[in-house]
């Protein structure tokens, strides 16, 4: 008998109050580029560059959302999930990034969030998942901290609209990867490089997510507000005294520099020095406005990296040792596959104490998938789900937060600078025709939650 049929796991032993739910984003999925009045994002001009994505791929059409999200729902509902999280298109809404809005966009969005509650699955909206509108770049983007009040006054236009009928809220996707790889690496959208541009950029990027909190804070009180954190869970290659500096300094990049400022803890300076720049940046009231009480933190955990010193790295001194080199098992997308990286994160967040809950808000993996005879026998995508699940009830039983699980994601998209080579959906999506085919994953999803 295999893992599928046999796993112990279910729903009832995470209690009544866990939340179950599945994550999008609105680049990877809408498609619509330029439809009914929406404005470019640095998303749509990174993807017309030569050579940025992978087998030169584009999201002028992804997944098709934009049209046929009603298709999605009814196949979210199928599943038995009963929370989406998706995210708003700012440029949709606000095509030059500011007033005016674009009311189209605004009955778009207004469309999925009633269909959703028609559905009886409850809408999470998250407010910046990476598709910053073009015009705002052309001033700076991020870099600009005018930055901190184009984007309080997106907010205001997402409250004003949405606010009735969502309760629950997430500010920002994961911070430290957009400005890392986007403005420091220059692999993701604007493609910028330099250590000047990422700090700028970390720095208002983290002011604009307790700015746009409290907007959220003042005009729903009851609102469930959080904010999302990639983390992964790092360990030093050899116990050598070095590498294991190495891996604290990663560790703190990587885990700690969104999150503790945001906490009122400041950033991490002492532990990775090249954030003692950040003070030429930061104004006299910065450090007691990053500060927001936040009523959740949602966690995006997919993998380890193991770490040794290397003194070609700049600033970090560091270096990640490929899956690859480990010869361990990984994913397309070349992330090693090991489970107790999920309670190990869960473990270290649960040490801050201004963490009220923990919501797992993305985990999953990207693998191989081919439709045979009208199905996907995605084995490897199931064991994933259910190991990490795993992870989470013995974390859970061993008395750490942890409130939710979000499963990365719905249907196979565009992801990102991999185009639509990694596909981590629960449902297979044929990007030709865009014929949607629920995955084994999905279908044990399904008898999981119900």
């Amino acid at each position: 008998m295999n893992k599928i049929e046999s796993s112990f796991l279910n729903r009832n032993q995470f209690g009544e109050d866990f939340l179950w739910g599945v994550s999008t984003a609105a680049f990877q999925i809408e498609g619509a580029h330029d439809a009914d009045g929406k404005g470019s994002s640095i998303w749509d001009v990174f993807t017309s560059q030569k050579g940025k994505i992978k087998s030169g791929h584009h999201a002028i059409t992804a997944c098709d959302f934009y049209n046929s999200y009603q298709d999605d729902i009814n196949l979210i509902k199928e599943l038995n999930i009963p929370n989406f999280r998706f995210s708003i298109s700012w440029p949709r809404i606000m095509p030059t990034g500011v007033h005016p809005i674009n009311q189209a966009g605004i009955d778009y969005y207004n469309k999925i969030i009633d269909s959703l509650l028609a559905s009886g699955i409850e809408p999470w909206i998250t407010l910046y998942h990476w598709d910053l509108p073009h015009e705002l770049e052309m001033k700076g983007g991020w870099t600009n901290r005018e930055s901190v009040s184009w984007f309080k006054e997106y907010v205001e236009v997402c409250v004003q609209y949405f606010g009735d009928r969502v309760k629950n809220w997430m500010v920002i996707n994961e911070p430290s990867v957009f400005t890392g790889a986007g403005y420091f690496l220059g692999i993701h959208a604007p493609g910028k490089k330099g250590i000047n541009n990422y700090l700028k950029a970390m720095h208002h990027v983290t002011l604009a997510t307790s700015a746009g909190a409290k907007i959220i804070r003042e005009r729903i009180p009851d609102a469930n507000i959080g904010t999302t954190f990639s983390c992964t869970h790092i360990e030093p290659a050899t116990e050598n005294a070095k590498d294991i500096e190495a891996a604290k300094r990663v560790d703190t990049l990587l885990n700690r520099t969104f999150i503790e400022p945001i906490l009122g803890l400041g950033y991490p300076q002492k532990d990775l020095p090249v954030l003692k720049k950040l003070s030429n940046y930061i104004l006299d009231d910065d450090l007691n406005n990053l500060n927001f009480d936040f009523d959740f933190i949602g966690l995006q955990c997919y993998t380890r990296e193991v770490v040794k010193h290397s003194i070609l790295t700049p600033y970090i001194g560091a270096e990640l040792i490929s899956a690859e080199k480990r010869n361990v098992i990984s994913t397309d997308m070349g992330w090693e596959v090991y489970p107790p990286a999920m309670y190990h994160i869960l473990k270290k967040f649960n040490k801050y104490d201004g963490i009220k809950k923990i919501i797992i808000t993305e985990n999953g993996a990207a693998f191989p998938d081919t439709i045979q005879n009208g199905k996907v026998h995605d084995i490897k995508r199931t064991h994933f789900i259910q190991d990490n699940l795993e992870q989470i009830l013995k974390a859970k039983n061993d008395g750490l937060n942890v409130d939710g699980y979000f499963v990365w994601t719905l249907t196979d998209n565009f992801e990102w600078a991999e185009g639509y080579n990694a596909r981590f959906g629960l449902i297979h999506v044929d990007f030709e025709t865009q014929k949607r085919t629920i995955k084994n994953s999905g279908l044990w999803f399904k008898d999981f939650l119900s």
